[in-house]
C-alpha cells in the first residue's frame, strides 16, 4: 500500500467523497398538479405538458 507524500486538505477530501453522493440517492420523484405522473422536479410533465400551473408544451396523443 502506498504511503501519501502530502496530506490531503480537508477540502479535497469533502469534495471527493461528496462526488458519489449522487451515485447513492436516486432520484426525487413527485406527482404531476394536473395528470398525476411521476416526474423530476423542476422539469416540465412529459404527458401533459405543464410546468407548474402553466402550459409550456403541446403533446401530441398518439
Amino acid at each position: 500500500m502506498g504511503i501519501p507524500k502530502k496530506r490531503t486538505s480537508k477540502m479535497r477530501r469533502d469534495r471527493r467523497r461528496a462526488a458519489n453522493n449522487n451515485l447513492r440517492c436516486a432520484a426525487q420523484l413527485n406527482r404531476c398538479s394536473k395528470c398525476g405522473a411521476a416526474l423530476v422536479s423542476h422539469r416540465v410533465c412529459a404527458v401533459c405538458g405543464y410546468y407548474g400551473t402553466k402550459k409550456v408544451l403541446t403533446v401530441d396523443n398518439n
